[in-house]
Formats: C-alpha cells, sequence, structure tokens
C-alpha cells in the first residue's frame, strides 16, 4: 500500500512544469559606422565606375524583429561615355529612412533573440543632393558634346532603397556587418538625361555598438497533474499472534561519549521562469539539523548560473541572489547564527556540473563534530 502511495506522488510531481523567470530581449538602440564601394549604372564597363563610399546610422530596434535608422552616406560617384571613352566624378549624400527587418528572429523559435548571425531585410526612403560636376563640364567642353547640365535647376534626388545585411549577434555591445543595396535615383543624379530612373549599388562592412538593452520577463503556467486514481486497499486478515516469549533481563551496558566528525553537501535545483517559493525547502531544513547538531560547525553558500540562458552580468545578480537568499532563510526563519554562514557567488563562470540546466544551483557545504553518547 505504502509503494502504490509513493508511486503516485512521484507520477504527480513529474507531471508538474514549476513557473520560471527567463529575460527575453525586447529592444535596443545602436549606432554604426561603415565603409565600403558604390557604383552608378551606366553605358559603361563597370570596373570602372565603382568609388568608396562611407556612411553613419543610428536607430533603434522597438521589437527584436522590427527597428528603424537614420542612415546617412556619401562620397563621389562615377560615370563617363563608353564611345569616347571618357569619365568624370562628382560628389553626393544621400539621407534616408530605412526599416529594418530582422528575419532571423522573425522565424526564429529561440526566443531568447541570440544567434551568431542575424540576416535583416531593408527598405527606405530618401533625398539625395549631387555637386562638384567640374570634371563633366570640362570634358563637354573639350569633346565638344551637345548635352545639357540638368544640374542649373535642381540638384535633389528621391532614393529608394532595398538591401539584405548579415550582422553579428545583436546582444552584445559590438557588432560587425555586411550590407548590400540597390537604390533608385532620379534621372539627373548623374548629371545626364536617360529618361529612366538612375541605379547605385553599394557595398560596405560596419561596425556598430548597441546599447540601452530592455528585457521582458516571460512566464509559464503550473500544470496541473491529473489526479491518479487510488486502488481499493485488500482486506486484512488477522492472524493468530504468538504467545511472547519470556523476558529476559540482561545487564544494560552503559553509556560513553565520543567525538564524531560530520559532513554536508547539499544542492539545490532551480528551473527556469519564475522558481517554485517550495524549491529547496527540504535541503534548507536539512542545513538547519546539521548546525544545530554540530555547535562547531560553519557552512558555506555557493550560487551558480548557466551559460545557456541569460547574459554573463545577468547571470552574476542571479547567482548572488541565489546564495543570499538561503542564508537569509537560515537566519531569519530558524535562527541560525549568521557568523557560522559564509557566501559567495559565481555567475556563469563556474559551471560544477556538465549538464548545463543543473548549474542554475545553490551548493551548500559544511564541515562539524559532535558528542554522540555510545553504548560501552
Amino acid at each position: 500500500m505504502k509503494a502504490k502511495k509513493l508511486l503516485t506522488a512521484i507520477v504527480a510531481m513529474t507531471m508538474v512544469c514549476a513557473a520560471s523567470a527567463q529575460e527575453v530581449l525586447k529592444s535596443y538602440s545602436f549606432v554604426e559606422a561603415q565603409g565600403g564601394v558604390q557604383l552608378t549604372s551606366t553605358n559603361a564597363p563597370m570596373d570602372k565606375l565603382i568609388m568608396p563610399t562611407a556612411a553613419f546610422s543610428i536607430g533603434h530596434y522597438f521589437f527584436p524583429s522590427v527597428g528603424l535608422r537614420l542612415h546617412v552616406n556619401g562620397w563621389q560617384s562615377k560615370s563617363g561615355f563608353k564611345s569616347i571613352d571618357q569619365y568624370y566624378k562628382w560628389n553626393y549624400i544621400t539621407t534616408d529612412a530605412d526599416l529594418l527587418v530582422n528575419l532571423t528572429n522573425l522565424f526564429s523559435r529561440n526566443h531568447n533573440y541570440s544567434h551568431a548571425l542575424n540576416l535583416i531585410l531593408i527598405g527606405g526612403f530618401g533625398l539625395t543632393d549631387a555637386w562638384n560636376n567640374d570634371e563633366l563640364k570640362t570634358l563637354i567642353n573639350n569633346q565638344g558634346l551637345d548635352m545639357p547640365l540638368v544640374w542649373k535647376k535642381n540638384r535633389l534626388s528621391h532614393n529608394l532603397r532595398a538591401g539584405l545585411r548579415l550582422e553579428t549577434n545583436v546582444t552584445k555591445p559590438l557588432g560587425l556587418s555586411l550590407e548590400v543595396t540597390a537604390n533608385s535615383l532620379n534621372d539627373r543624379f548623374n548629371s545626364k538625361l536617360n529618361n529612366s530612373d538612375d541605379w547605385m549599388f553599394t557595398a560596405m562592412l560596419g561596425l556598430s555598438f548597441r546599447f540601452g538593452h530592455k528585457y521582458k520577463t516571460c512566464k509559464k503556467q503550473v500544470v496541473e497533474p491529473e489526479p491518479v486514481p487510488v486502488p481499493e486497499p485488500a482486506p486484512v486478515v488477522e492472524e493468530k499472534k504468538p504467545e511472547p516469549a519470556p523476558v529476559v533481563e540482561e545487564k544494560k551496558p552503559e553509556p560513553v561519549f565520543v567525538e564524531k566528525n560530520e559532513s554536508l553537501r547539499e544542492e539545490i535545483f532551480y528551473v527556469i521562469c519564475k522558481s517554485d517559493p517550495s524549491v529547496g525547502e527540504e535541503q534548507i531544513k536539512r542545513v538547519v539539523d546539521f548546525m544545530k547538531r554540530n555547535p562547531n560547525a560553519k557552512v558555506s553558500i555557493v550560487g551558480y548560473a548557466d551559460k545557456g540562458t541569460g547574459t554573463p552580468l545577468g547571470n552574476v545578480g542571479y547567482s548572488k541572489q541565489r546564495a543570499e537568499k538561503c542564508k537569509a532563510e537560515l537566519v531569519e526563519k530558524y535562527g541560525c547564527d549568521a557568523s557560522r554562514i559564509t557566501t559567495d557567488y559565481k555567475g556563469d563562470t563556474v559551471q560544477p556540473f556538465s549538464e548545463n540546466d543543473k548549474n542554475r544551483c545553490v551548493i551548500i557545504e559544511g564541515k562539524g563534530s559532535h558528542q554522540e553518547k555510545v553504548m560501552k
């Protein structure tokens, strides 16, 4: 009967998912500097049109998958005339408002949003200003080209942008990125009229700094176990008790006291999302009994956190909180002497167990001795 009750209790415990707390990335801001190359398509060999470009941007991710940025890039662009093998340069600057969609986070099942690489879709619009086309003016005069200069009235062009970028883990302060975009500009951008929009293509490497990370805590509901039916007990058949044997008085041994050394090791494990208040209760009671039984005993409490979740800074706080909570319960609830208790915390720098989830724990160790009565 006792075995059946024990089996029922074990099944019920395994069916309960304790509530837990997990920090999940919510939003963050960033600044980024980029450098690379660009070319403006025209009727000339592409290898002769490649020019340097640089950019600076500032932005914010309102959700792990969606953000906005203000992006400014520019330097020099180049065009020319293939028929006479002549080329000219000019300066430009483009200011865009871009929408950023992190496709990796959007379709990820990892709700920590911690990935080695992230693929991001870019879409935006803005204005481009161009100036300093003196090389084109000189070329027209020297070659006698019949070509109007379209910058006399307006040098501004619209800019419509689409592209992709790869960037490293967004939860780290510093990151690298590779960005490729295609930009559609007004026909006047390169000073030549072709009755169609001009196209600029860019490829840039970037270094970003992320800051202002905000997190939210997810909570999981406790799943109550279904009741397990308990079978009816079998009827008890009374047996005839045997006659008691005659009592023979024996000489009682004399008690003596000996020094007995005793050691302690208790391990309290925690689960992700808000911990059950009853977790560790039995282990704490055993520590209390150990300290009462051994008046000279001292114990150490060390908190740990696992590397698989959270951040290094957050994990230091979790491990410290766990260790100090155990000490406070021993002192405030059970009246243990605080001078006999030391605490420490390791964050995720030390992993006492090979299994990741076991490292969300507190380990309590102690040594002491007491006088124990034995019969001589």
